[in-house]
């Protein structure tokens, strides 16, 4: 077929662009409709957000030691809250400056009292931890405080060498990193490793301490072993031995066969087991049996009887020397007096009576005696005259004296003895028991009852004069729990060991007299002279020994760590020097600050040692802190992986940095991975920046006084929250000051608001709150008062409210408004500086000042103090049912979801209520939030259908009630009432659970007073919750208005005490619940991701949540019938 040609081949091509044309169109029509339905089914897809760009690292451009140059909001680093720029540079400025000398407080007559803390010394052993942090933020919070208030001040810093501790951690890091023992290096270039790793640590723990914002008096600095500590430490003991008050004596003491040293009994824990447990012990590389009785046989001597013993440790047989049974005991008096034959040594041992130690119902009636080996034993040792043997070497292997079985590690033999009496048919059995294994506290090595040489200290008569001062009030000690502790340690005291063979401390200024051609006794105490120097020895031997040739060789042990710490408060100021300045102007100290578990340790001594040396008490007050634990409750160890460096919270880290430093320390690879695999669950994503405001503040409202601080990393991002919280609502006051604002030094009171005479008031009860709260020394409410204040009363409802006075507003009024905004904000920033220095002072800079005013540091400006001209207590209680009010509404539109064009009403039932909401309807209105766009008030005298059909309504009080207009929104009217039964149902079920609990037998019994208290009222607040929500609504119509009608629900409670009148609110859950501004109301609920709001905060407690729904077209309106309730008015609850 031929091409067509001409007009044909022009027709063609026009109709074949027409066809695809046509296709073309259809194509994109079909696309059109088909993003047509996509947009239909689906939301329409937000724009993309471009990520927010990471900022550098904050750079200083501050000089060292200038004031800090303040940079504009503006500023990218500024314009929200950083921590590493706000903290940046002041620490160095205060210090430079003498801020933290007591020269720089208040002196003599000006002064109000001086106030001084001696630091407990952290040990050199490592970094800081928690439990440190906490120290600091507590006695910085306590000095800051006291300096604002006009007090003289001194904080004391200061390291100990601690040495146990540290001696142990430099042994383990010079075996791991050389495989070598401090015996390779021999004693002197072991103590000078010693000291390399002191002087890095201590560094690093001042540098931390700063970082944290101690405001120690670093001029006065101290470490234990400083040339004036040392000869402190020296004084005493010579004066105490002079005074035969510190004596030598071969005695049994606790000794560890890991570190080579002798303990105190407070340095050793028991740690109980119920029987058999297999546990591990440093140097054994398999788990030892522990919990086991065995029984075996002595042969008597002279016959083929036998007397069966039984013990938990047959590896101590070699050192017996005796076996006791009681006297009335039948089955054993015929042997009494004769002897049994040792199967493993030539040796006979003498069977005795004693009613005193032995129980003829335990084991088999017989003991086998160890006398230098167990302190029962060594008592009967001493009783019935049984020979003392020794049988292990400080080690931990057996001697001579255990026969061919010398050289075997002590818990080796107790496998080998067992197989060799079975072998000779002297094994008779082992079975369970329960028992208590004495543990070394810092190597966790089981420990040896041994008898060694040592030096002792008499602590009787000065343990009677330590209880009358804290029992005459002398000296406090709280909380109540560590007081009755100290009374209770006191009364039963023994001597003190304060030897330890150790080469780092301070070596024992005791020197023994080696006669030439005699073999002195190291044991007898004649042969031992003491000084302060080897002069001073040297003169007190020539005067006791005449003409006799000798030399002096000086104790190579070392004192106890405790002996020298305990000597803290009065060697750090000059002691024993009593001329010293420091000594005659701040001894005895203020307070002492610490953790209740060096109680006794360190708490107890300084009081003993400074009562005997000085005639005074170190200090007049003791507060006792918490112990930190993690999130779980378990104690912070690094082999666990959860023990949290502050200096990582303040500055954050990354997780994989976290695992590098647990390489770092000396764990082993086993305990490596079960920390890295803790720190993996706990910190996924790292620990994030948080600042050093916000870890104090945090850790400062975990103190309550009692009980342990289970630390959550979560709260300390709430309140790095809340910092950012006060940048932001500092930056917008300070924004709403006009240039050349000048604060008035007092506020007109007569020209002030009903808004600003509430937050005046507010400030005023927060001001009392925290001065009271930290005289009692109740941290947390402090913070709470703080917190509540700041950021509910200031920010939330203030702040908001201002807005509408800024804007609106007359001149007069807005110039009010200024000035009130400027002093809350100036007393809020004074007020929370001792809790958190840093962004308080870079914001108070910010500050305009008042004439005259040359305060160069918030530090050193005046606390703030209970202020009766700013007490508005009637117009504070008008405008808090205004307060009221919004938060009614809030909860509404926010159960409802109502968030634009909503219209709400206030329903007043009387002329006086009707007058005090109707002067505060702009007020409300504002606070109320942005879904409400029309707010009228209704008082008595309206006419029927002022509040329009189908409103949800939140009853207040008696006399006001709150209704939002659902119009639209309140689709199934059964399906509402039904929901509403379900949470009153809710409410009932747990209103009961609660009471069941209350009503068990010792349920009161089981609470402290302070809790008791706080469930009680707890509780109280719930059932007025439930009275004042109970359903009461009678529907005419439809089948669950039906059942309702039929079924009638009551509110069957009982409560103890009557209720208080509460106001209600509502929160922004969407549920019903309440507020209180009783400051006694719900103290100390635990924390959550959000910090408690605490005394007179203006939240919810737990109660229960159920609304009411106000359908006026429905005739015969009934109140539901309340049965009698204990502590309640009966009576209907009836509009």
């Amino acid at each position: 077929m031929a091409a067509p040609s001409g007009p044909a081949k022009n027709e063609l091509k026009e109709k074949l662009k027409a066809e695809k044309a046509a296709e073309k169109a259809a194509k994109f029509a079909a696309k059109q409709n088909k993003q047509k339905q996509e947009n239909t089914a689906k939301p329409k897809s937000q724009p993309k957000v471009e990520p927010t760009p990471t900022l550098p690292p904050f750079q200083n451009d501050t000089a060292a030691g200038q004031k800090k140059v303040l940079h504009s909001f503006e500023h990218p680093h500024f314009s929200a809250y950083n921590p590493s720029a706000v903290e940046a540079a002041w620490y160095q400025w205060w210090e430079e400056s003498g801020f933290f000398k007591p020269e720089a407080s208040k002196q003599g007559a000006d002064a109000a009292g001086t106030f001084v803390i001696p630091l407990p010394p952290p040990n050199v052993t490592g970094a800081l931890h928690c439990g440190h942090a906490l120290a600091n933020a507590l006695q910085d919070t306590l000095i800051r405080w006291h300096r604002m208030k006009g007090f003289t001040t001194l904080w004391v810093p200061g390291c100990d060498h601690a040495g146990i501790s540290t001696q142990s951690v430099v042994e383990k890091m010079l075996w791991k990193k050389e495989q070598r023992t401090r015996i390779d290096v021999g004693r002197e270039g072991f103590v000078r490793m010693v000291w390399d790793w002191k002087d890095e640590y201590h560094q690093r723990i001042n540098n931390a301490q700063k970082l944290m914002g101690g405001s120690m008096d670093w001029s006065r600095e101290a470490f234990t072993m400083d040339k004036n500590l040392s000869a402190a430490t020296a004084e005493t003991f010579c004066r105490l031995h002079d005074e035969g008050l510190i004596y030598r004596s071969s005695r049994l003491v606790n000794w560890c066969t890991a570190l080579n040293t002798a303990l105190s009994t407070l340095e050793v824990e028991n740690k109980e087991i119920t029987g058999r447990t297999m546990l591990s012990v440093p140097g054994y590389e398999r788990k030892v049996e522990f919990g086991v009785l065995t029984h075996f046989k002595y042969q008597i001597e002279d016959s083929d009887e036998t007397i069966e013993v039984a013990t938990t440790r047959p590896e101590t047989m070699f050192g017996d020397s005796g076996i006791a049974v009681h006297p009335d005991d039948q089955r054993y008096v015929h042997l009494i007096g004769k002897y049994a034959k040792h199967p493993f040594v030539d040796r006979r041992l003498k069977i005795v009576a004693d009613s005193k130690f032995v129980d003829p119902e335990f084991g088999t009636g017989a003991v086998k005696l160890t006398p230098a080996h167990d302190p029962n034993d060594y008592q009967m040792g001493k009783t019935h005259g049984l020979e003392f043997i020794n049988i292990l070497n400080d080690d931990g292997t057996l001697n001579a004296n255990a026969g061919r079985f010398e050289g075997q590690r002590r818990f080796d033999a107790r496998y080998t003895v067992v197989e060799e009496l079975t072998k000779l048919g002297l094994f008779v059995k082992k079975e369970p028991n329960p028992m208590k294994i004495p543990l070394c506290e810092k190597s966790k090595d089981v420990i040896e009852p041994i008898i060694k040489p040592q030096w002792w200290m008499q602590m009787q008569d000065m343990a009677d004069a330590a209880l009358k001062v804290v029992e005459s009030g002398e000296v406090k000690i709280s909380p109540e729990s560590a007081n009755k502790s100290y009374r209770r340690w006191m009364a039963s005291i023994n001597d003190w060991c304060i030897s330890r063979q150790l080469w780092w401390g301070h070596r024992i200024p005791a020197y023994r007299v080696v006669f030439e051609g005699e073999d002195a006794s190291e044991g007898d105490d004649s042969v031992w002279v003491v000084g302060r120097t080897t002069e001073e020895a040297q003169e007190k031997a020539a005067a006791k020994y005449g003409s006799k040739k000798f030399h002096l060789e000086q104790d190579p042990d070392c004192l106890d760590t405790w002996f020298s710490s305990g000597l803290w408060p009065m060697s750090t100021l000059g002691w024993p020097n009593t001329e010293s300045p420091d000594f005659k102007q701040f001894f005895p100290t203020s307070l002492l600050e610490t953790g209740w578990d060096i109680l006794f340790f360190w708490v107890a001594r300084m009081i003993m040692l400074s009562l005997k040396l000085t005639g005074r008490v170190p200090f007049k007050e003791v507060y006792c802190h918490s112990l930190i634990r993690d999130s779980e409750g378990r104690k912070m160890s690094k082999s666990l992986g959860n023990v949290i460096d502050p200096l990582d919270i303040i500055s954050g880290i990354e997780l994989d940095q976290l695992h590098a430093k647990l390489h770092v320390g000396n764990l082993k690879e086993d305990e490596i991975s079960r920390a890295i695999k803790y720190q993996k669950t706990a910190f996924p994503g790292g620990i994030p920046e948080c600042g050093a405001d916000a870890l104090r503040l945090t850790l400062i409202s975990y103190t309550t006084g009692g009980g342990d601080i289970n630390f959550d990393i979560k709260v300390m991002h709430a309140y790095r929250r809340f910092c950012n919280k006060i940048w932001q609502a500092s930056k917008y006051v300070l924004g709403r000051l006009p240039q050349d604002f000048v604060p008035v030094t007092k506020l007109d009171t007569a020209k002030l608001s009903i808004p600003e005479r509430w937050i005046l008031h507010r400030m005023n009860v927060a001001v009392k709150g925290i001065n009271d709260t930290l005289e009692a020394r109740e941290f947390s409410k402090s913070t709470q008062f703080a917190y509540q204040f700041f950021y509910d009363e200031l920010c939330d409802i203030f702040i908001e409210n201002s807005k509408t006075i800024l804007s609106d507003g007359s001149p007069e009024a807005q110039s009010s408004a200024q000035q009130t905004l400027f002093l809350a904000l100036d007393v809020a920033l004074r007020l929370m500086h001792p809790f958190m220095p840093f962004i308080t002072e870079e914001l108070w800079q910010r500050l305009p000042k008042r004439e005259n005013d040359t305060t160069k540091t918030i530090m050193l400006a005046p606390y703030p103090a209970f202020d009766a001209s700013l007490e508005f207590e009637t117009d504070a209680r008008e405008y808090e049912l205004g307060l009221s009010c919004a938060q009614g509404i809030r909860s509404l539109t926010s159960e409802y979801n109502v968030r634009a064009d909503g219209r709400a009403f206030i329903k007043a039932s009387t002329t006086d209520s009707y007058i005090k909401i109707n002067e505060q309807v702009a007020a409300i209105k504002s606070l109320s939030g942005k879904g409400i766009a029309e707010l009228q008030v209704v008082g008595p005298e309206a006419q029927e259908g002022a509040i329009p059909n189908g409103c949800a309504v939140f009853v207040l009080t008696a006399d006001l009630s709150v209704f939002l207009e659902l119009g639209s929104r309140l689709n199934n009217i059964d399906a509402e009432i039904k929901k509403i039964q379900a949470k009153l149902q809710k409410s009932q079920g747990a209103a009961k659970k609660q009471q069941e609990l209350m009503s068990k037998d010792g349920f009161e019994d089981k609470l402290m007073h302070e809790s008791l208290s706080r469930f009680s009222e707890s509780f109280a607040s719930f059932l007025y919750g439930l009275n004042m929500n109970a359903f009461c609504v009678d529907f005419p119509e439809g089948p669950v208005a039906e059942s309702f009608r039929r079924d009638r629900q009551h509110v069957d409670l009982q409560a103890t005490d009557p209720v208080p009148e509460r106001p209600g609110r509502g929160d922004d859950d969407g549920e019903t619940t309440f507020m209180t501004t009783d400051t006694s109301f719900i103290d100390n609920p635990p924390p959550s991701s959000r910090p408690p709001l605490q005394p007179g905060a203006l939240h919810p407690p737990e109660g229960p949540e159920v609304g009411v729904v106000w359908l006026p077209e429905y005739k015969g309106v009934e109140a539901v019938d309340y049965p009698e309730v204990e502590g309640f008015d009966e009576g209907p609850a009836s509009w």
